[in-house]
């Protein structure tokens, strides 16, 4: 490019102060104002605050969940307690059924043997009634059997010869 013959000028304030001193000037004060008005003391105090509320915040999680952990360990101890009185009830259970049904088969036993035993008697009873019938019906017969061979074979004249001798025999 060809020069045009023209030289760049800066312009000036005051004759001295230049664009970039403005800048720097006006920056000066501008932190002199914030430091002055202890911005930055109100910029830490605002973070402080907000990492102590939040530092309550951790240790109340911290507080909560231990709280937590603590409530989830007594549910477990409980769980496992019940858990145990359940199986100690199903084992107590589990023996009384079998006392029950080992109580049940020797009333069974006993009742079979009595049931046995009177049947047995009731047998014997009948065996000894039949055997007391046959013999009084045999005696029946054989006194009607005696009776008839008397009546056939003995007269009056035998009778009394029978008498006289069976009163012999009784003085004797």
């Amino acid at each position: 490019m060809a020069e045009h013959g023209a030289e760049h000028a800066e312009p000036m304030a005051f004759g001295f102060v230049t664009p970039g001193m403005w800048v720097a000037l006006s920056m000066s004060a501008f932190l002199a104002i914030v430091i002055w008005k202890k911005v930055p003391g109100a910029i830490a105090g605002g973070l402080d605050a907000k990492i102590a509320a939040i530092r309550e915040q951790l240790d109340a999680a911290k507080a909560l969940r231990a709280e937590a952990e603590a409530l989830r360990a007594e549910y477990a101890k409980k769980i496992a307690g019940a858990e145990a009185d359940a199986a100690a009830m199903v084992e107590h259970a589990r023996h009384e059924a079998q006392a029950i049904i080992a109580k049940a088969e020797a009333d069974t036993t006993a009742m079979i043997a009595r049931r046995e035993k009177m049947a047995t008697d009731k047998i014997a009873a009948a065996e000894r009634a039949a055997v007391d019938e046959l013999r009084a019906r045999a005696a029946a017969a054989a006194a009607a059997a005696a009776g008839q061979l008397i009546a056939q074979h003995h007269g009056a004249s035998a009778d009394r010869g029978l008498v006289d001798s069976a009163i012999a025999g009784l003085a004797n």
